[in-house]
């Protein structure tokens, strides 16, 4: 390769973007890229795939910016903004973030740089809901947790008035419902683990259904979706779709990919192919040698002990331990526990070696992050975050046939405010 591409490359970025932003985008300082560009020092191999990932990122806001389709949204309990992701692809403008986790904001600004009306607080309890900007859609995964509504009944016998803000608070959907309640977004996607519909023998998910219905007055839809469709990872989780008027939405629109991939299309690649990513350099993979990093080989004491706990409970007749996976597995759920052993997705290296953990980068993948996606925390807090994540091809799809309702919400003049339940304070 010759230092003239990425040379090339840099004028046509330098066209569209600041020295500030290539050099926070190719992690460098503003001088190294001035030095770049008044040749000075020598254009480095690793800037071309640097640069032209940010020309295409580049092509990809100037086509939203000018789509007649583009909306604001709102990104709650973000983690790592896998949410986010999925609603930018389809032209969203993120105008607020809440996410308490120091890890996870780390890594959420690392790849998605605040914008002039963007702000993003830490936790969202103390917040005010007024304070929140105007947006046309609420995303949140927000945690589950117990509804205490043991007070409920007593209200009613006493004649007190009693709704989402009795029946909620103290949880984290409290919040939610009272930044809705407020704001009156067109729409709002919640995303939660499967369990959720039977959490507290259901309790907790009639509390969620009858606050965003009958309280806030949303037409509401859910539905429990695989990740194992898009990436190679069986993923249950139930996604809370809700409208503030009435759609003709339906789940029947969700656009399934008829071959499910393979574990073997997210590992890193032996065969001289791994793209060499200068966000990553050699921290996952040694590219001279053509292999995974030996660190994330078990050790043989933990693979002796994983092995030792296995046999133990099938003599019980238990179906605990490890995970052993192929090529052409689908792996079990990655969870944010993976960082201390592995065990629930183990890639097998043949008969001579012991088996490895997924690395950070390919856990990136098997959630449905591009490359491109940078990893700035430990490999610890990074297993801790992917666990945590969404499958993001999931929200990318689900955001996709939310959009025409969507707009076709926000192109009617709002109902009568007096039609609304208002918002209930403290």
């Amino acid at each position: 390769m010759t230092l003239a591409a990425p040379l090339d490359l840099l004028r046509q970025a330098r066209a569209r973007f600041t020295q500030r932003e290539i050099a926070a985008h190719v992690g460098k300082d503003i001088k190294t890229v001035r030095r770049w560009e008044k040749g000075e020092t020598p254009c480095p191999a690793m800037l071309e795939p640097a640069l032209r990932d940010l020309l295409q990122q580049g092509a990809r806001a100037a086509t939203h910016s000018g789509d007649a389709a583009s909306f604001r949204f709102i990104d709650l309990f973000a983690g790592i903004g896998g949410i986010r992701m999925g609603f930018e692809a389809h032209g969203g403008e993120c105008v607020f973030t809440s996410e308490w986790n120091d890890f996870s904001t780390r890594t959420y600004c690392d790849n998605y740089p605040a914008g002039a009306e963007h702000a993003l607080i830490g936790d969202i309890v103390s917040f005010p809901a007024e304070e929140v900007p105007n947006h046309d859609v609420l995303l949140g995964g927000f945690p589950c947790q117990p509804f205490s509504i043991a007070g409920v009944s007593k209200k009613n016998a006493l004649g007190r008035p009693h709704g989402f803000e009795c029946t909620t608070q103290g949880t984290l959907f409290f919040d939610v419902a009272r930044i809705i309640a407020e704001k009156r977004p067109a729409a709002f996607l919640l995303e939660n683990v499967k369990n959720l519909l039977s959490h507290d023998k259901g309790r907790t998910f009639d509390v969620i259904l009858q606050t965003l219905r009958d309280e806030l007055g949303y037409e509401v839809h859910y539905r429990v979706i695989d990740g194992q469709h898009f990436t190679p990872q069986h993923r249950e989780r139930i996604i809370i779709v809700g409208f503030r008027g009435k759609t003709e939405f339906t789940w029947d629109d969700l656009r399934l990919p008829e071959h499910a991939p393979r574990l073997g299309s997210i590992l890193h690649r032996t065969d001289g192919s791994e793209p060499v990513l200068p966000w990553d350099h050699d921290r996952f993979f040694d590219h001279a040698a053509r292999r995974v990093q030996p660190k994330y080989t078990l050790t043989p004491k933990l693979w002796a002990y994983l092995q030792n706990y296995a046999a133990k409970h099938r003599a019980a007749g238990n179906g605990f331990g490890f995970g052993m996976a192929y090529p052409d597995s689908v792996t079990r759920t990655l969870s944010a526990r993976y960082h201390k052993d592995g065990s629930e997705i183990l890639v097998y290296q043949g008969k001579t070696l012991r088996p490895r953990r997924l690395t950070p980068r390919e856990c990136a993948r098997l959630m449905g992050f591009p490359d491109t996606f940078r990893i700035p925390v430990s490999d610890t807090q990074a297993y801790r975050q992917f666990g945590n994540s969404v499958v993001m091809p999931v929200m990318r799809e689900v955001a996709r046939i939310m959009l025409p309702h969507v707009q076709a919400l926000l192109a009617k003049p709002p109902r009568d405010a007096s039609r609304h339940p208002q918002p209930l304070h403290a």
